[in-house]
């Protein structure tokens, strides 16, 4: 090799070198409503995507910030991200997510763990929804969750349940339950929770009016929801969940997603994004796959026998 040739690998080596040791990393936000197992699953979720897929250490800057319950405060942090100009915008639950696209113009967000995207005025439509806003949905099969719980209790006739009237995800969970209800002869007795402190109260408000505590996926009743499986205990009123991480946490059992793995479905979403794709041009996503945590001690502890069929079919039992 001559000295011309020489030089020419030296100088093409160090152009390489110096690129990647200034390579500008793949910046991605996160951000939730509020943190407990099933958002912080979420979000563990999609950082294990996007290292799988090459971003780590130096070749990506991942943050995350809770709104601590606090929709004001979710606000200020989508204006602070926009402010920050990251690559990828991620809000998850529906009070980070309405904040996140009503202060991004032209920044791709990317929304987990919601329930209703269009009722929530997220995105236009699940198909192609245009914009700069796609991500996921984890509506749940609400008539399956009644089914299940009617088999804990054979003569069910009312299902109260703790919800925040604030939340849209919420609110579209109660009024799906209320028609699901009807075609079972069930009725639905409400008890609205605006904030956490208050979450306590609205079970206890529920006691002698109803036969079983459902709570759907509601981020303030699911941040306190040691108090509802109290006044569970207290009042020997069995409590279900949508989501299997509330099974860890005391409910006798639900039929729901494992919020990690949406947080992979998720995260998969970014990585489409980060590639080139256009946000507006990828579908909305329906959360796949479910299973059935059933705790035992909790079910002993509320008053409720375990049916046979429902432990041979569960996924996960918890003792």
């Amino acid at each position: 090799m001559n000295l011309n040739s020489v030089l020419k690998v030296i100088a093409l080596s160090t152009v390489v070198l110096c690129t990647s040791l200034y390579a500008k990393p793949v910046y991605v936000a996160t951000t939730a409503i509020v943190e407990h197992p099933a958002l912080d699953a979420v979000r563990d979720g999609i950082k294990a995507v996007l290292n799988e897929n090459g971003y780590t250490g130096d070749q990506l800057k991942f943050t995350y910030e809770s709104a601590q319950g606090q929709p004001a405060i979710a606000a200020q942090i989508a204006r602070k991200m926009v402010g920050d100009a990251p690559d990828v915008i991620v809000a998850i639950a529906t009070p980070s997510a309405q904040a996140a696209v009503s202060a991004s113009r032209d920044i791709p967000v990317v929304f987990s763990a919601v329930t209703d995207p269009v009722g929530a005025k997220l995105v236009p439509r699940l198909i192609q929804p245009g914009g700069n806003v796609t991500g996921l949905s984890d509506m749940v099969n609400v008539k399956q969750h009644l089914a299940l719980i009617k088999e804990f209790v054979p003569n069910l006739k009312t299902v109260g349940v703790p919800y925040n009237p604030g939340e849209a995800n919420s609110v579209a969970i109660v009024n799906a339950l209320k028609e699901a209800a009807v075609e079972m002869g069930i009725t639905i007795v409400e008890s609205p929770a605006p904030k956490s402190s208050d979450v306590m109260i609205a079970s206890k408000q529920l006691i002698g009016k109803v036969d079983a505590i459902y709570c759907p996926t509601d981020n303030t009743i699911i941040s306190a929801f040691e108090a509802v499986v109290k006044v569970g205990i207290d009042a020997q009123v069995p409590v279900f969940a949508a989501d299997t991480g509330s099974v860890e946490r005391g409910a006798v059992a639900a039929v729901g997603y494992d919020y990690g793995d949406l947080g992979r479905q998720t995260g998969e979403i970014v990585i489409r994004i980060l590639k080139g794709e256009k946000p507006g041009d990828i579908d909305v996503k329906m959360a796949d796959g479910t299973s059935l945590f059933v705790n035992t001690t909790m079910a002993a502890k509320m008053g409720v026998k375990v049916p046979a069929d429902v432990l041979a079919r569960a996924t996960q039992i918890i003792k």
